[in-house]
């Protein structure tokens, strides 16, 4: 059995205002090509569609999660920019720390 990557996590809150979504919004209309850009903008659309309900670190955490398990089939180099674009947006999100956790995973 693996370890959830996530177990140590320390959940935080996250506070979602206007300006947040406005954030999440304009990087959604960013083109991304390929497979992985795909991937990236469908953990987008589950951000703007559930983080107002979920606004916890650990929440957006297994969206991420998520991203990489339905892009593990992916060329390993080309999931490595998948990094970046996690990132991003956890900085769109205010999320400045991962817990000592790679932001993704």
């Amino acid at each position: 059995m693996t370890r959830d990557p996530l177990a140590g996590l320390v959940d935080a809150p996250l506070f979602i205002v206007p300006r947040v979504l406005d954030g999440l919004r304009a990087y959604r209309q960013r083109p991304r090509p390929g497979k992985l850009g795909a991937h990236v903008d469908a953990l987008t659309d589950r951000l703007l569609d559930g983080v107002e309900a979920h606004p916890t670190k650990f929440w957006v955490m297994k969206q991420f999660q998520k991203t990489l398990e339905a892009a593990s089939g992916e060329d390993p180099d080309a999931r490595a920019h998948l990094a970046p674009e996690f990132g991003k947006l956890a900085d769109i999100l205010g999320m400045d720390s991962s817990d000592g956790m790679p932001v993704y995973l």
